[in-house]
């Protein structure tokens, strides 16, 4: 079958490509990178005609109204592992700025008597811990000013630093297990999206009653952080953040 690609913007052929009568458009993005080696196919946007809605890599040519598709470059793409490792690498550098050096950010507060307490050292290996392990999630699978010299530790001491340490490691291992259960739903090398069920790792049981068990957990880690640091930027960050993965998981559901 032979399928014409023609231009988005002015019409023009650009090339005449040949895929199976049941091929996809993934197929026909193939064979157009062999082409045109400049556009390789997540570079590439298809659709029916000029102002339709981009075809989806796994539709069948043989939907297609007419034989042909009308071509759009996007741009080089960053993949989504660079984008991710980016995202996650950012605030583990950064707060290890506020926690090896605070002098670079708060100046002579950071003399000789300022002593930091054994919650700032327990909160830096939490933070670290969380995004390290984000990193490796993305490479392998897929908090604010508590550094400050002034900062006085929690209210209910100890006890409040073990409750909120223990909070937070028991979220870390569910997010960690959702995250694994996620990514054997997908074959490999395919796009198949299964609907997610809880499997023998206990921690998952949580899909029985929510879509994103991910998302909460993450939010649970947040609050044992809080919890345990007593800080309020912290807090605000929980907040933020678990608003955004709510709309996130309500659009998922």
């Amino acid at each position: 079958m032979e399928i014409q690609v023609l231009s988005q913007r002015s019409s023009k052929k650009l090339a005449i490509v040949k895929v199976p009568a049941d091929g996809t458009i993934a197929q026909v993005k193939q064979t157009i990178e062999r082409e045109l080696p400049k556009f390789y196919p997540d570079r590439q946007s298809l659709k029916p005609e000029p102002n339709g809605k981009m075809l989806k890599d796994d539709i069948s040519v043989s939907t297609l109204p007419e034989l042909k598709v009308y071509f759009k470059d996007l741009g080089p793409q960053i993949g989504w592992s660079t984008v991710f490792l980016c995202e996650y690498a950012g605030p583990l550098l950064v707060y290890l700025i506020f926690y090896i050096r605070p002098s670079l950010i708060y100046g002579t507060l950071t003399g000789k008597e300022a002593k930091m307490l054994p919650d700032v050292h327990v909160a830096y290996m939490c933070w670290c811990g969380h995004y390290a392990k984000r990193v490796l999630e993305t490479i392998f699978v897929h908090s604010y000013f508590v550094n400050h010299p002034k900062y006085q530790g929690t209210l209910y001491g100890d006890m409040q630093v073990y409750v909120g340490l223990a909070l937070f490691i028991f979220n870390e291992l569910g997010n960690f297990s959702v995250h694994v259960a996620l990514r054997n739903l997908r074959p490999s090398g395919s796009k198949v999206r299964k609907v997610p069920f809880p499997t023998g790792n206990p921690f998952t049981f949580l899909f029985t009653f929510v879509s994103c068990p991910n998302y909460m957990y993450e939010i649970g880690s947040w609050i044992g952080y809080s919890i345990m640091t007593q800080n309020l930027p912290a807090l605000i960050f929980m907040f933020l953040g678990g608003y955004q993965m709510t709309v996130w998981a309500i659009g998922k559901h």
